[in-house]
């Protein structure tokens, strides 16, 4: 792993109900990488790593993540949920689209913490993570983004999303 003197983990999407289309194949995924997260956040508590969870709001728009957890807590996603739930020593963050950055305070809040290299984790990897790297890449930040602690619905899809963030935007997917 790098340097972590400049660096934060930013989880996106981990606070998830699951109840959607497709819901049942991601929290499969998500449960096999649960693991990793726990020890990506356990090595960012020891390091005095900023964590910074950027969520969907579910339709909430109250950046709260208690709300936001009562409402996404289920049979589901309980195990989840409660394993990486926020401490409140946690940045957490609402975002209305893909990206972590799209109309969210995440760029400016980084750049307060002079934070510019982020270890992104979290679901769904061909999607939302793709995005939040994307756009991470345009701010010219360092990149890593570990292949076990992401997940999507497909395999197939969340490896072709890691191949694109290792090939085009440079990141690091070494796993943790």
């Amino acid at each position: 792993m790098q340097t972590l003197e400049d660096t934060a983990v930013v989880f996106v999407d981990i606070i998830n109900d699951f109840n959607f289309s497709g819901g049942d194949k991601l929290l499969r995924n998500t449960k096999m990488i649960l693991p990793n997260l726990i020890k990506l956040k356990t090595i960012a508590k020891e390091n005095d790593l900023p964590v910074i969870y950027v969520n969907d709001h579910y339709g909430l728009w109250q950046a709260d993540f208690n709300k936001i957890i009562r409402q996404c807590t289920n049979h589901n996603s309980k195990e989840i949920i409660e394993a990486l739930k926020p401490d409140n020593d946690d940045y957490f963050l609402i975002k209305p689209q893909h990206s972590a950055f799209f109309q969210t305070p995440l760029h400016s809040l980084l750049t307060d913490l002079n934070r510019y290299s982020l270890i992104l984790a979290g679901i769904a990897g061909d999607i939302c993570i793709l995005f939040t790297a994307k756009d991470a890449y345009m701010y010219k930040m360092n990149l890593h983004i570990p292949k076990n602690c992401m997940a999507s619905e497909e395999n197939d899809t969340n490896d072709y999303a890691l191949y694109l963030m290792r090939s085009v935007m440079k990141a690091n997917i070494e796993p943790i």
